[in-house]
């Protein structure tokens, strides 16, 4: 069975970092590329970061540049969000998608909260 499984969110006060992963199950990752959603409350789904296949391309939006980054361990079927000096803007479901352009894939959300 196909699969995207996130972890690592949680709660985390105003300043503090966290690092989500987005790990496949059942299949590679080598000819997707991925791409880190988030959607906040009552607000629509945001794209905030992507990585091509090989990592030689990223792209950030202007909300995180400079405060997450992307990477993947292709070997280990896994694709990291480190995410440091979180705002409480920050606050939403985490999704991470697998993209290769006729078909793709969505895990099932990691809950970020950044409150003190």
């Amino acid at each position: 069975q196909v699969q995207l499984v996130e972890s690592g969110g949680g709660l985390v006060q105003p300043g503090g970092s966290l690092r989500l992963s987005c790990a496949a199950s059942g299949w590679t990752l080598d000819y997707y590329a991925i791409g880190w959603f988030r959607q906040a409350p009552g607000k629509e789904r945001e794209g905030i970061l992507c990585i091509s296949t090989s990592a030689g391309s990223t792209y950030y939006a202007d909300s995180v540049k400079g405060r997450f980054t992307i990477s993947r361990d292709n070997a280990k079927k896994t694709v990291y969000l480190q995410m440091n000096s979180l705002r409480p803007e920050d606050t939403a479901v985490y999704y991470c998608n697998a993209d290769r352009g006729y078909d793709e894939y969505w895990g099932q959300g990691t809950q970020v909260t950044v409150s003190s």
